[in-house]
């Protein structure tokens, strides 16, 4: 969707004058070090005597801490000019995203409270339903960002349990299903794990439910995810695999940055504010863990993350 035009025009006059501040920042240094170490130069070369010589030196040392510092403050002012445009566009995308549920929440509420249902069951329950799935995708996006704001706080306190993993992730298979219409998604789960493992439930559950929403997102119309959980030598392998558009292999490494969303060619679901596989990335790290991906464009990927057994 196309953001509003003063969105559009505040966000540009915001980054042309942090621009303009590192321009000038840059222009305001480096005129004076350069006339400052064309000074230093001709007194060492020059000069005669201690005296010269330990001038030419100060003036060098003092015109190389000023280039130092106008780097420092350059770079400092690049990154916040870089972080100024990922908040506005995850603000952007998220209040876009949320507004999509919401609006099918209230148009089918407002269509049972009518009463406009009444004399048909069906439909009614077919509506109830539909409020269900969407309130589901609400959720998810909420935790989603609740989630990274406690990741990014440092305020996580995972509660590591042995337990069985089959169990957990389970609860977040279940979950996905309701976010959904039967026929919507070719969906397979082969959790075969027999085996206990320390986790924490609810970072679980928000690795495999990311994952698999991030699936749902960047496949096209005939959607085909398979989650597998599978025991294996050193522990338990969890791994989401789907039919999408595929990830090339410059994108393979920036896809688990925080707010970084891939180009899509898709459209519907495809937005969201960059955060699912970063907080998967995050969460697996709290496992003593990594998460990896194995992808050829055009032809799907695979997510993996192995948790270890004790």
């Amino acid at each position: 969707m196309e953001r509003p035009l003063p969105s559009r025009i505040s966000r540009l006059r915001h980054s042309m004058s942090l621009t303009g501040a590192i321009v000038a920042t840059a222009v305001g240094v480096l005129l004076p070090v350069i006339l400052s170490t064309s000074v230093g130069i001709v007194a060492l070369a020059l000069g005669k005597g201690t005296d010269w010589t330990i001038f030419g030196v100060l003036v060098i040392s003092f015109a190389a801490a000023a280039t130092g510092g106008a780097v420092v403050v350059t770079v400092l002012l690049s990154r916040r000019n870089r972080l100024a445009r990922q908040q506005a566009d995850f603000i952007a995308n998220v209040t876009h995203e949320l507004r999509t549920p919401l609006t099918a929440i209230r148009m089918y509420a407002e269509t049972i409270q009518m009463g406009r249902l009444d004399n048909n069951p069906e439909l009614c329950r077919a509506s109830v339903e539909t409020i269900l799935r969407e309130t589901e995708w609400l959720e998810a996006m909420i935790d989603q960002v609740l989630t990274w704001r406690a990741a990014s706080k440092d305020m996580d306190r995972p509660d590591m349990q042995e337990r069985m993993l089959k169990e957990t992730v389970g609860v977040a298979v279940e979950r996905f299903r309701r976010m959904f219409l039967p026929g919507d998604v070719q969906f397979e789960a082969e959790l075969n794990s027999v085996r206990k493992v320390f986790h924490d439930e609810r970072a679980v559950e928000s690795i495999v439910l990311n994952l698999l929403v991030n699936a749902y997102k960047y496949t096209g119309a005939d959607k085909q995810i398979i989650i597998r959980l599978d025991d294996v030598e050193n522990g338990v392998r969890l791994s989401v695999k789907d039919n999408g558009m595929g990830i090339s292999p410059a994108e393979q490494e920036k896809i688990f940055e925080p707010f970084y969303r891939v180009d899509s060619r898709l459209s519907g679901k495809a937005s969201g504010g960059g955060l699912g596989l970063a907080i998967v990335k995050h969460h697996a790290a709290l496992h003593g863990t990594t998460v990896h991906v194995e992808s050829v464009e055009g032809r799907g990927a695979t997510f993996a993350v192995q948790f270890p057994g004790h």
